[in-house]
């Protein structure tokens, strides 16, 4: 029996937090650590379900999620292979690494929501309204990922600054995969409802000050967790 048999052989015990994030981060560290090398083959879908005693769609996140982050690839009809053995497991989306976004978000979106509470309109404020209903009942997590990305889009375009809402659109895609690698791995789906809702309702009170402190502490959040993911400290 080899090394690959011999830690399949071995159950592994999950808690109860996240199991798409704990599988997520312990094939990460073996990557990291070269226990799987760079070009090996990982075991199927199947064989690590049955190793961690968990379904296959949560072992197809926990890949999902590797891929994203730059480790493996998969290969169509071959399965999901090591693309290295070392690095430093910083996220990158097309041509934004989430050291960008966390960098700028903040400096775009705060002041976007701002200026939302000042300058909204009554029919922006309702489809604001109606994306924080629409996401607190949407269990598919792509079909929540869009309606994040449109949220977020739909606060520049209210705070009627054209360079806002021209920004925004343009890293909207890197966003959503941001925000499909929070919403896969962790409890970010509903903390961010609750940090989505606290922004409409200051918004709507047309309060300047609660939307960006709003804005403010999703953001930190959102950095908070993707810097425990590449395992980095937050600032």
């Amino acid at each position: 029996m080899n090394d690959l048999e011999n830690w399949l052989s071995d159950p592994a015990t999950l808690s109860r937090k996240s199991a798409s994030e704990l599988v997520f981060e312990e094939l990460r560290s073996l990557i990291l650590s070269g226990r799987f090398a760079a070009g090996s083959k990982l075991p199927s879908e199947s064989k690590l379900a049955a190793k961690y005693g968990v379904s296959r769609p949560i072992v197809r996140e926990a890949l999902r999620s590797l891929q994203i982050l730059g480790l493996t690839e998969t290969r169509t009809g071959s399965g999901t292979y090591v693309l290295a053995a070392a690095g430093d497991g910083n996220i990158s989306y097309g041509d934004y690494s989430a050291r960008d976004l966390m960098e700028a978000r903040p400096y775009v979106e705060v002041s976007a929501a701002g200026w939302a509470a000042m300058r909204r309109s009554g029919d922006e404020l309702s489809r604001l309204l109606g994306l924080c209903d629409q996401m607190e009942q949407e269990e598919n997590t792509e079909a929540w990922v869009r309606l994040d990305s449109e949220f977020h889009g739909l606060i520049a375009a209210a705070s009627k600054n054209a360079v806002f809402r021209d920004i925004v659109d343009e890293v909207r895609e890197a966003m959503a995969q941001q925000s499909g690698l929070l919403t896969v791995l962790g409890p970010r789906r509903q903390e961010s409802n609750d940090e989505h809702r606290a922004i409409v309702e200051a918004i709507r009170a047309g309060s300047e000050v609660d939307a960006r402190a709003a804005m403010e502490i999703h953001l930190k959040k959102v950095e908070t967790a993707v810097s425990r993911l590449i395992g980095s400290e937050p600032r």
